[in-house]
């Protein structure tokens, strides 16, 4: 039987984050279903931002080549996206940028082709990054990946206590659900 091993990241770097929050309770939803987790900031993996002839000049950062290790040995995705006026966030889509380059004669879809993916994102605004969402879907689609149903979170500062718990228990299932079809698809596919 197929194990999942999901790699998991938020496309926010901010030490208070609600996205990494959000990802936090999917992440717990897939463990619970027996899937192997790792979880990274994308903070600890700096990249500058890409640039062709950078690229050309300089080849792939260190940063770049330990993240897409840790790619290649996941069959699974969870990424939590806030959205920046209206889109993608600058480090998430720089991080996509970097990791989908060829890398010593292997292709950039290598890290993402045939992974099963779970969205989700989180603001105080109403929407909850469901503007935003689509747009990583289509990202990561676009590279091979099977992604899931994705998860908005509006109003997000609400849905947490002071100590980080999430009170909302609806929004609660759902992105523990989200893991655990992840988790789920996987074995399936396996």
């Amino acid at each position: 039987m197929t194990t999942a091993h999901i790699l998991a990241f938020a496309g926010s770097a901010r030490r208070e984050s609600w996205n990494r929050k959000v990802l936090a309770v999917a992440v717990a939803g897939a463990r619970a279903a027996g899937a192997e987790v790792t979880v990274v900031n994308l903070g600890d993996y700096p990249m500058p931002l890409y640039h062709a002839d950078w690229h050309e000049e300089h080849g792939v950062p260190e940063a770049m080549r330990a993240l897409r290790t840790l790619m290649m040995a996941a069959n699974g995705l969870l990424v939590a996206s806030p959205e920046y006026n209206t889109s993608i966030t600058p480090l998430l889509k720089n991080t996509i940028d970097w990791l989908s380059q060829d890398v010593d004669g292997e292709s950039g879809r290598a890290p993402f082709e045939g992974k099963v993916g779970g969205l989700m994102g989180a603001s105080n605004g109403a929407f909850g990054t469901i503007r935003a969402l689509p747009h990583v879907s289509s990202i990561l689609s676009n590279l091979g990946v099977l992604m899931l149903p994705i998860v908005a979170v509006p109003g997000v500062a609400k849905a947490f206590d002071a100590s980080g718990r999430m009170t909302n228990e609806r929004l609660e299932q759902r992105l523990s659900a989200l893991g655990t079809r992840v988790a789920a698809t996987i074995v399936k596919l396996g």
